[in-house]
């Protein structure tokens, strides 16, 4: 369809129905939203032919930090946050992608190797998630695209992920008809932001925003990682479920994020293994002393916390099933105590002076106490804690945190039933 009949959709509300299909209480607004993404998209691009229209999802790490890595459970869901974009094909192997605010990334397709001058930027994960997909025996071609982000940079809800699906779909839906597997284009993505982006990740950012809803993954095996549906209707028993930033910075900060799988792998190694999840617990905990002097104490802390936390993932998991609220809570707030004392990364050795995750987690509990949770939120050491915040306290711990971290540092986040969508075009006459 060409961009005049998604504008004339738009403004007669035809696509309603799948807006409060993705986005649920956050349905009001979007059509103002979408309709100003395609007005800018034809202002910058003038597109001729067929337009499509897609987005891709941030994403909420409900339990497991520092799991996906080492091959264990992470309990993941997709949020109504998200990333929208209006595209047009290119016959010139050409990508121009223009984000509102970020203006506009060029890449060429014209050859597959990293360039150095494009590490940490957008062009790196264009060329690396084009590179993956085509080496995988998949069609790829140029696009223009104008994007409009609603997940925050540096907000803990995988920006980069939600970038990532969205370039993926866009190859997915212009050049090989949606053939392209949401399994297949978060490896795409994790190889795009490992070897092209330069950042060590896990696979799990990927997998949850091009999956979506509330998804039990297991990472035993990486080619084929488990995939689970859960369903969890947070607002429906009675809490909600929030993000905070805390202001923290990530600058420099990618050295300590390596460590964790770095050390985590060293652990492993001590017994012949790749992964700790080829290592038994009780194994590990058996030739503890022996290991001291090995690898540093702070490894033996981290395997510590992967074991335990492995183990969190899956009860939480039958607690979601079960509908046990009370197990849940559990869970995420046991999981917050481990990343602090076991796995160490709230605290960044960067700066001394920086604690503003454990601050937050801190005043989390002094808010909220046993009627809630709380837990860090993604990589650590800066960024985002999430909190499960019954609805009676909601106000009070959104008014608090505020004005401990700033106004707007509370999201509430709400669960995304799809990943990567492509709207479905309303037919005229």
């Amino acid at each position: 369809m060409r961009l005049e009949g998604w504008l004339q959709g738009l403004k007669r509300d035809a696509y309603g129905p799948q807006l409060t299909f993705l986005y649920g209480p956050d349905a009001p607004g979007q059509r103002t939203r979408y309709l100003e993404a395609a007005r800018a998209f034809e202002e910058a691009f003038r597109p001729a032919g067929p337009v499509l229209c897609i987005s891709a999802p941030g994403r909420a790490e409900l339990c497991g930090n520092h799991t996906d890595h080492q091959g264990g459970h992470v309990l993941a869901a997709a949020v109504t946050l998200d990333m929208v974009a209006f595209l047009a094909p290119r016959q010139d192997g050409q990508v121009r992608l223009l984000s509102r605010g970020y203006g506009m990334a060029l890449v060429k397709l014209d050859a597959l190797e990293p360039r150095q001058e494009e590490r940490g930027t957008p062009q790196a994960l264009i060329r690396g998630i084009e590179a993956s997909l085509r080496t995988s025996g998949y069609r790829t071609g140029g696009f223009d695209a104008y994007v409009d982000a609603r997940v925050p940079i540096g907000g803990g809800l995988s920006s980069s992920a939600a970038l990532e699906i969205l370039l993926g779909s866009a190859f997915n839906y212009l050049y090989n008809e949606g053939s392209i597997s949401g399994v297949a284009l978060a490896k795409a993505g994790q190889f795009a932001e490992n070897h092209y982006f330069g950042k060590p990740c896990g696979l799990m950012d990927q997998l949850a925003a091009s999956t979506g809803g509330v998804v039990a993954l297991d990472f035993a095996d990486m080619e084929r990682p488990g995939v689970t549906a859960l369903s969890w209707d947070v607002d429906g028993m009675g809490y909600g479920l929030y993000a905070v930033e805390t202001g923290g910075s990530h600058q420099d900060l990618t050295e300590e994020y390596a460590a964790i799988p770095r050390e985590m792998g060293e652990v492993a190694a001590c017994f012949g293994k790749a992964r700790l999840c080829q290592v038994q617990a009780a194994e590990f905990y058996a030739c503890l002393g022996r290991l001291r002097g090995r690898v540093s104490d702070r490894a033996l802390l981290r395997a510590m916390h992967f074991f335990r936390e492995d183990q969190r993932v899956q009860a939480m998991a039958q607690a979601i099933r079960q509908a046990d609220m009370e197990t849940c809570l559990a869970c995420m707030r046991a999981s917050g105590t481990s990343s602090m004392s076991r796995l160490q990364n709230v605290y960044p050795l960067a700066s001394s002076g920086e604690r503003s995750l454990a601050l937050a987690l801190a005043l989390s509990e002094e808010i909220l106490g046993s009627q809630g949770a709380w837990r860090l939120q993604g990589g650590g050491f800066a960024g985002t804690i999430q909190a499960l915040v019954p609805r009676e306290l909601c106000p009070i711990y959104v008014e608090r945190m505020e004005a401990a971290f700033g106004p707007g540092c509370c999201r509430r986040l709400h669960i995304r039933p799809v990943g990567g969508y492509r709207m479905k075009e309303e037919k005229h006459g």
